[in-house]
């Protein structure tokens, strides 16, 4: 059977295990064909990805599987024939980094064997425990001591039989060696050799919302240099009545209220100077009429986008920055201040206030993707790894809607595309916002709605707000416009409908790149 009639049946069971027409499986031929099949590299976003969830890999570095090393049968490179390979071997970018935990548990096993070399062992309940082999030696540990999730075990060697630097990690269920990619892939933390960075100590951190994709979000970035007006002009108290319209608006935009202090202040001090400026500008928050028309809103509810109106201009900030790209990491909210006043000096002076004023949490993703119109020269996701991805978005059908899960038995939107992704090896990011603008900075193209393709990726405005993307889901069958997506907490994950969304202010359907960024490895 040739590759693409094998594809084809297989979408064509699932089509049928979910009560889906044929035509499924019948379009996703379409989307390649073999000659297209060379897979390119991953453009990654600026930054590291942020630690979520119970489960992380054991490394914090980039790092390569090595080929021929994964779970299963091999030829043993020392002993020289084949056996059961109970792990996934893996090496560090550069060799000899730090191995961490990959889950929170208890040290139930440290020792020496002749094959294993210095290996850790560390139970995590409901029968699953992880092994750490070859380390070149063991952090100072204790049997039965409790170990945090990320914690240093120790650090990646060439002990035992082994022939090369490397770590060979294992994952057992009931003293059963299992497939590591699969049972990391499964539970959000997928073996793509990306670096992640280091866990936070309990305690350690921001105080994250209880919503939010992932959990994520990220401080207000310090100021920088130059600074200029907030050099001579210290940050003055906010009136109540203002503070508390700071207060509103950013739990309506969800963005911290301490930002849009900063600009009031660094505009008129809390409206002590609201008069026209030279340039035009009007309000506490100083808009141009021209902008206040694109952005201004409705702040204090009398039917009216007012730019004399203190709630209304407050608002209107608010909603500026939003649609400016606020949530985009670190320089995202330095882009979006930008943008409101094209002086580098001025957005450290904002920020400079909004510390003053106690800083806070941006909700969204640290990563900074610099989102391009895509690249329609990449050659779209094959049809056997559509039917990967969409095999196992399939496969979680039944689970529960919990945001900021990230499986094995519960996901929310975007950590069901980012698991589907890295069954393929690729990893996303992990907020809906940022996988469509990691998309859309090379890793993918868009598609207009009536040419999706099964596995494409649709986009589209929810909880925060019309600019901002909050929802993302896979698409299953175009002719119907079926999903597979984690929905919401009530509907959980299943085959549901995206013709809902289609007269959103944003709705979006992007194609996959035949991408993947596994690291070469150098053994």
């Amino acid at each position: 059977m040739n590759r693409v009639k094998a594809t084809l049946v297989s979408l064509a069971a699932l089509a049928l295990v979910a009560g889906l027409p044929l035509s499924t499986a019948v379009i996703v031929a379409s989307v390649a064909t073999p000659a297209i099949d060379e897979q390119h590299r991953t453009l990654h976003c600026e930054g590291t990805v942020p630690a979520t969830g119970p489960w992380r890999p054991p490394y914090e570095t980039t790092y390569a599987l090595t080929p021929g090393s994964g779970f299963g049968d091999r030829f043993h490179p020392i002993h020289k024939e084949w056996r059961l390979h109970t792990g996934v071997d893996m090496t560090s970018q550069p060799p000899g980094a730090p191995v961490v935990a990959a889950a929170a548990g208890t040290l139930s096993a440290l020792g020496f064997s002749s094959g294993g070399g210095n290996t850790v062992t560390i139970e995590h309940g409901g029968g699953i425990s992880t092994r750490y082999l070859h380390l070149a030696a063991p952090s100072d540990l204790n049997l039965t001591q409790d170990v945090r999730l990320g914690q240093r075990v120790g650090i990646e060697g060439s002990t035992g039989e082994s022939t090369g630097s490397h770590l060979h990690f294992e994952v057992l269920v009931d003293g059963e060696p299992v497939d590591p990619v699969s049972f990391m892939a499964q539970r959000g933390a997928p073996l793509t050799g990306a670096a992640i960075a280091p866990s936070l100590l309990p305690g350690q951190g921001p105080d994250l919302p209880g919503d939010g994709e992932g959990g994520i979000g990220f401080e207000l970035p310090a100021p920088g240099t130059p600074r200029q007006e907030s050099l001579h002009n210290p940050p003055l108290p906010v009136p109540p009545g203002i503070q508390e319209l700071y207060e509103q608006a950013g739990s309506d935009y969800a963005i911290p209220w301490t930002m849009l202090a900063g600009i009031g202040m660094a505009e008129t001090a809390h409206g002590a100077t609201t008069a026209t400026s030279s340039a035009g500008a009007r309000g506490l928050m100083q808009f141009m009429p021209a902008t206040f028309a694109g952005y201004g809103v409705d702040g204090d509810g009398d039917g009216l986008a007012n730019i004399d109106s203190d709630a209304d201009s407050i608002h209107s900030a608010a909603n500026y920055l939003s649609a400016s790209g606020v949530r985009r990491g670190e320089q995202g909210v330095r882009d979006a201040l930008f943008a409101y006043n094209h002086a580098h000096w001025y957005v450290n002076d904002v920020l400079f206030y909004a510390r003053a004023y106690g800083g806070g949490l941006v909700l969204g993703d640290p990563l900074h993707c610099d989102p391009q119109g895509g690249n329609p020269d990449l050659p779209p996701v094959s049809n056997q790894r559509v039917a990967q991805m969409l095999a196992f978005a399939a496969d979680q059908a039944g689970d529960a809607y919990i945001m900021g899960a990230g499986g094995p038995d519960a996901w929310d939107c975007s950590s069901l595309t980012q698991a589907a992704m890295a069954q393929i090896g690729i990893t996303a990011p992990r907020t809906a916002q940022a996988q469509r603008d990691w998309l859309a900075m090379g890793n993918g193209f868009r598609v207009p709605a009536e040419a999706a393709q099964p596995g494409d990726l649709f986009f589209f405005d929810s909880y925060l707000g019309p600019h901002t993307i909050g929802h993302v889901g896979l698409v299953w069958d175009p002719a119907t416009n079926t999903s597979i997506e984690a929905a919401n907490p009530t509907r959980g994950v299943g085959f549901f409908s995206y013709d809902h969304a289609k007269d959103n202010t944003i709705f979006e359907i992007w194609r996959l790149g035949n991408i993947d960024d596994a690291p070469e490895s150098p053994r």
